[in-house]
C-alpha cells in the first residue's frame, strides 16, 4: 500500500512538471516565433513573457511537485536542500517532455508564418527553439556561451534560494511565483546576450528535439556549424550547482535557525489550517 501510494504520489508530481513546464515554453517559444518570424514585438516582449511563462507554469505545479520546470533547480536542490535523488531523473525526463510537446504545438500554430520569414527553415528561425551563441548574430563562441551559461543560472538559483527560504525575507507563497517571474525576466534584460539565457537544460533540449523533427537539420548546431546543443545543459547544471552553493555559502548558514519546509515545498499560507506547518502533499517552487 505504502508503494502504490509513492508510485500515485510521484506520478502527479510528474505530471505537474510536464504541465507546468509546459506553460512555461508555450508562452516563451510562442513569443520568440512571434517576434522573429512575425515580426510583432521585440526584446522586451520576449523577456516579459518568458518571465510570464515561469510564473503561470510555477502557479499550475507548485503545490504538487515544487514546479522545479527546470533540471538545473532540479539538481541543485538535491545536492543542497534534500531533495531526494532517486526523482532528480524522473523530474528532469517530465520537464523535457514538456517543453517538448509545447515547442511542438508552437511549432504547429506558427507553421506558415516561420515558413513565410524562413523557407529553408534555417539558423534564421532555429533561435525561436534554442538558443544560439550570441543569440546567432553577435561574435560570442561556444565557451563565451557557456561561460553565460553557467554565470546566468547561478544567478537562478542563488536568488530562487534566496526568495523561497523562509528563515530569509521570502515573499508570502501566493507571491512567490510571481517574484520567480521578475528574477527571469531580469535575466533576460540583463544576460541575454551571449547565449540567449536558456538557463535550463528542458527548455533547450525538448524544443531543440522539437524543431529538428519537424525540418530543422541544423537545429544540434550553432551558426558556425559547430555541435553546440550541449552548451545549454552542461552549462545550467554546473551553475545551477554553483549559485546554490554560493547562496549556501554566503547567506543561508548565517541565517537565524528555523524549521525550512522540505525540499521545495511551499509554506501552508498564515490564513490556512496547519499555518507553520508543511502539509505532505505541497511543494514549492
Amino acid at each position: 500500500m505504502a508503494e502504490s501510494v509513492r508510485a500515485r504520489g510521484l506520478l502527479g508530481e510528474l505530471a505537474a512538471e510536464f504541465a507546468g513546464t509546459m506553460i512555461l515554453i508555450l508562452f516563451g517559444t510562442g513569443v520568440v516565433a512571434q517576434v522573429v518570424a512575425g515580426g510583432i514585438g521585440d526584446h522586451d516582449s520576449i523577456a516579459w513573457a518568458w518571465g510570464l511563462g515561469v510564473t503561470l507554469g510555477v502557479y499550475v505545479a507548485a503545490r504538487i511537485s515544487g514546479a522545479h520546470l527546470n533540471p538545473a533547480v532540479t539538481v541543485a536542490l538535491a545536492a543542497f536542500k534534500g531533495f531526494p535523488w532517486r526523482k532528480v531523473l524522473p523530474y528532469s525526463l517530465a520537464q523535457t517532455a514538456g517543453a517538448f510537446v509545447a515547442a511542438l504545438i508552437v511549432r504547429w500554430n506558427y507553421t506558415e508564418v516561420l515558413h513565410a520569414a524562413d523557407p529553408g527553415l534555417t539558423i534564421k528561425t532555429q533561435g525561436v527553439f534554442s538558443t544560439l551563441p550570441g543569440n546567432g548574430t553577435l561574435p560570442v563562441g561556444t565557451w563565451g556561451a557557456l561561460r553565460d551559461q553557467v554565470i546566468g543560472t547561478a544567478i537562478l538559483l542563488l536568488l530562487i534560494l534566496a526568495v523561497s527560504d523562509l528563515r530569509n525575507s521570502a515573499p508570502a507563497a501566493n507571491l512567490a511565483p510571481f517574484v520567480v517571474g521578475l528574477i527571469v525576466v531580469a535575466i533576460g534584460m540583463a544576460w541575454g546576450t551571449d547565449a540567449g539565457y536558456a538557463i535550463n537544460p528542458a527548455r533547450d533540449f525538448g524544443p531543440r528535439l522539437a524543431s529538428f523533427l519537424t525540418g530543422y537539420e541544423t537545429a544540434w548546431q550553432d551558426q558556425y556549424g559547430r555541435l553546440y546543443f550541449w552548451v545549454p545543459i552542461v552549462g545550467p547544471l554546473i551553475g545551477g550547482l554553483l549559485g546554490a552553493g554560493l547562496y549556501q555559502i554566503m547567506v543561508a548558514r548565517f541565517l537565524p535557525p528555523g524549521e525550512e519546509p522540505e525540499a521545495g515545498r511551499v509554506p501552508v499560507p498564515a490564513d490556512e489550517p496547519g499555518a507553520g506547518r508543511v502539509p505532505a502533499d505541497s511543494e514549492a517552487a
